[in-house]
């Protein structure tokens, strides 16, 4: 059992880590010999036995566990063995504590993917049934190995994706702070000026300088109100079902994002799709798992009818996927090809790649067209800023 603690030694100094003990009075004596003094000293199990998380599993922490895992039963070592190197080597305690509760599973002869399935927020159903797949078969340095290459590719992707936003969110970041920079402090003081001078000013003055006094007198509760709308335009469109059919019939029909979008489903159906399959999960409950990975709706209810409508009464892979108009034709006949020459899973991996490379195009070109818009607004709004302070300065100016 993994347990924290805070102690003390004799000249006051605290240390904090986690130990692994049987129990608390195993905890008391390694303290004891380490001449400490407990402070306080906690289980890190709840009270259905799983062990509480400190911290967060991200995706290096996956490629990583995946990765080493493989190497290590590729050369011959058994299981419990390699995750007892696994926890001496990982230093962050929230691993630490997912492969300790894993190693008490191995040696209570239970399921190895029973603790993934514990924490869904971390382990999607892909990964918990890919090694229960491979647990099954006997096959799990192949499946590790798969999983390793999967999420490194899918953070390859995520990267670049990121990257490629980068400098549109910072002119956009840009141009609010100057928009509030310029309400709050710039405008109002210098529609002040005007206004306490008696000089009249033209009509798109007034409501530029109308707009800045407004901002400036309710900022706090302007702020306040963005931060709640923001709060619920994010509840509403990501996480209810309304809100999400909403988010995606809109994502599927907007000119510039529908392709990227498409493109998006499809590569992570395959990609998926082709590790499900090498791990041995039948192929309709790998259609299944796919399709709640595919967050295009679309795509989802698509593969779901492939699942239950086509493949469950014995149609072939193949005639199901051209059943479907939202695949497009060259990935159905290729599907199809590929079934009747035994390459399936090669032909799925050559789709994930293609559509990462065509994914990495169209944000490339969809930043390309944002970029310049984004500057325009910014330099529209700065410039009507300082059009409406410099006609009122010229018209006094031209009466002298």
């Amino acid at each position: 059992m993994l347990y924290h603690y805070v102690a003390s030694d004799a000249a006051g100094k605290l240390y904090e880590s986690d130990i692994d003990a049987q129990n608390l009075d195993g905890v008391l004596k390694n303290l004891s010999t380490k001449g400490l003094r407990p402070i306080n000293i906690q289980s890190l199990k709840d009270a259905s036995g799983i062990i509480i998380f400190k911290g967060s599993i991200n995706l290096t922490d996956k490629i990583f566990l995946t990765k080493y895992l493989s190497l290590m039963l590729k050369v011959g070592t058994d299981l419990l063995s390699a995750i007892n190197i696994l926890i001496a080597d990982f230093e962050k305690p929230v691993m630490r504590s997912l492969l300790i509760e894993v190693r008490e599973n191995l040696m209570r002869g239970q399921a190895f993917n029973q603790v993934f399935s514990r924490y869904p927020k971390y382990f999607s159903p892909v990964f918990v049934n890919m090694v229960k797949a491979a647990e099954a078969s006997g096959n799990l340095q192949q499946t590790f190995e798969d999983l390793s290459i999967s999420l490194q590719r899918d953070g390859e992707l995520q990267s670049r994706v990121r990257g490629a936003l980068i400098y549109p969110i910072i002119i956009l970041v840009a141009s609010v702070s100057v928009f509030v920079f310029l309400s709050t402090f710039a405008i109002p003081k210098i529609s002040a000026v005007f206004r306490e001078g008696g000089i009249k000013v033209p009509g798109f003055s007034k409501i530029v300088f109308a707009v800045g006094d407004f901002i400036n007198t309710n900022i706090i509760s302007l702020g306040i109100g963005v931060f709640i709308f923001a709060l619920a335009f994010w509840i509403f469109f990501f996480k209810t079902q309304v809100g999400r059919q909403i988010m995606d019939n809109f994502l599927s029909n907007l000119p510039v994002v529908r392709n990227l979008y498409r493109d998006i489903a499809i590569q992570r159906f395959a990609s998926t799709f082709s590790s499900l399959m090498k791990a041995g999960l039948p192929i309709i409950q790998a259609t299944h798992i796919t399709a709640d990975v595919v967050v295009n709706k679309r795509f989802r209810d698509s593969l779901y009818r492939i699942a239950d409508e086509g493949l469950a009464k014995g149609i072939t892979i193949g005639d199901a996927f051209r059943r479907e108009p939202v695949f497009p034709r060259v990935v159905t006949n290729l599907i199809a090809i590929s079934e009747k020459a035994g390459h399936l899973e090669e032909l799925l991996d050559t789709l994930a790649d293609f559509y990462t490379s065509r994914i990495d195009s169209s944000v490339k070109i969809l930043i390309s067209v944002l970029e310049p818009v984004l500057l325009l607004g910014m330099g529209g709004m700065v410039g009507l800023i300082a059009v409406s302070i410099i006609v009122p300065i010229y018209q006094l100016t031209s009466t002298f």
